[in-house]
């Protein structure tokens, strides 16, 4: 399949602001790769998911994949990729044949650190459990598991198709696998569950020692069943109960929180993730997929792509849906909306190198933040406090301009 499309994309949000500075050093570029195929849409799923059919279009999308990030490639400026992340949807739907065509054909277009961390998201199912070793060989070298919850219950609930048991094997078989590095995600919050119900789930995820834990609160979001058929869902002070005793269950077993919904064995923390939250690039291919490019004169532009797969298999329509260059004024907050989702921010001199923008522009934000104890003190770091944290939404507020 040939891709003869235009790469003129939507121009947003383009108006005269005063000039930036270059950017001394560009930040590190990552790949985000996005396969929008599940067997079956669960109800409180707002990503760009559709169900698949029983014959996927693998080699087409797969040729879409690598057309769409020709048309990204002025954008690398001779860096290397420091990691890759397929996200979905479920990526794992995906034979090994064509992740394998995929990988040879971005590393022929641009170079792979020597170090480059690979994720691969996949469901516990056992259909996908046996592509494992397969993955592993194409030098995939980590994968984030889909759990949500090991009880029967909250899986209906939830709209899974996999059990407890497919989700305690899935673990044992990516180690058997090869992988030493592998994250489990799980949801707490769930309908009609417990404090009980959600210390069972985590301690049987920490069992299974895996060296990364996504653990977070299930919200309810527009566009969801779950948002037009709210389920019952636990009451605030079990909320605020199954979040301090998880976070010291967590803590007990060495892992340690590093972002507000992201736990990690020492020096496991995600790679891919920690470059999003650091204001690094990256390139984004696939149905819906964003990206978020520097250029050396100070652009920084984001970009979206065709949402529906339909669409984006469609010669005659481009790629990209379109893109947008922030503005001075929008840069503190699109900086710190990542930055301060570290439980230790990040080094203050990131900021000017990433955005062009002196510390000096921040200072009166900063200041008005600091004394109201949502941002520590600290000359060379931006972090949030404890307080903070809990009001992120508010420290935010405050760099609004």
């Amino acid at each position: 399949m040939t891709h003869d499309r235009s790469a003129s994309p939507l121009i947003f949000g383009g108006a005269a602001q005063s000039p930036r500075a270059a950017l001394p050093v560009l930040p590190p570029l990552a790949l985000y790769i996005h396969i929008p195929w599940c067997v079956r849409k669960c109800p409180y799923c707002d990503f760009n998911s559709h169900t698949a059919s029983p014959v996927l279009p693998e080699e087409e999308y797969v040729d879409a994949l690598l057309a769409d990030l020709d048309q990204d490639l002025h954008a690398v400026y001779g860096r290397e990729l420091t990691s890759i992340f397929f996200g979905g949807g479920t990526p794992s739907l995906f034979s090994a044949a064509a992740l394998g065509r995929l990988l040879k054909g971005v590393e022929q277009r641009i170079p792979f650190a020597h170090d480059i961390e690979i994720t691969l998201e996949a469901n516990p199912g056992t259909f996908e459990q046996e592509k494992f070793v397969a993955y592993r060989a194409l030098g995939i070298n980590r994968l984030s598991i889909g759990i949500q919850s090991f009880q029967q219950a909250k899986l209906e609930a939830l709209g899974r198709i996999h059990n407890g048991d497919e989700a305690v094997r899935a673990a044992g078989m990516a180690r058997q696998a090869g992988f030493d590095n592998f994250n489990l995600d799980l949801m707490h919050g769930l309908p009609d569950q417990s404090l009980e119900d959600a210390l069972s789930d985590l301690r049987q995820a920490i069992a299974l020692k895996p060296t990364h834990l996504s653990w977070y609160q299930l919200t309810l979001e527009p566009n969801t069943v779950f948002w037009n058929q709210p389920p019952t869902l636990p009451e605030d002070d079990t909320l605020w109960d199954i979040q301090e005793a998880g976070q010291a269950l967590l803590a007990e077993h060495g892992y340690a929180q590093y972002e507000v919904s992201a736990y990690a064995q020492p020096g496991r923390p995600a790679r891919h993730n920690l470059n999003y939250w650091s204001f690094g690039d990256f390139i984004g291919i696939g149905a819906g997929a964003h990206g978020k490019l520097s250029h050396p004169d100070g652009r920084i532009v984001r970009t979206w792509k065709t949402r529906l797969p339909k669409d984006y298999l469609n010669p005659a329509k481009s790629f990209q849906a379109g893109e947008k260059a922030l503005t001075n004024d929008e840069m503190p907050f699109e900086f710190l909306m990542n930055a301060l989702r570290l439980t230790e921010g990040v080094e203050s001199r990131l900021y000017p190198e990433r955005t062009g923008l002196s510390l000096e522009s921040l200072a009166e934000a900063r200041r008005e933040a600091e004394q109201s104890g949502l941002l520590q003190v600290e000359p060379t770091r931006l972090a949030a406090t404890e307080r903070g944290q809990l009001f992120l939404n508010d420290l935010l507020q405050k760099f609004l301009t």
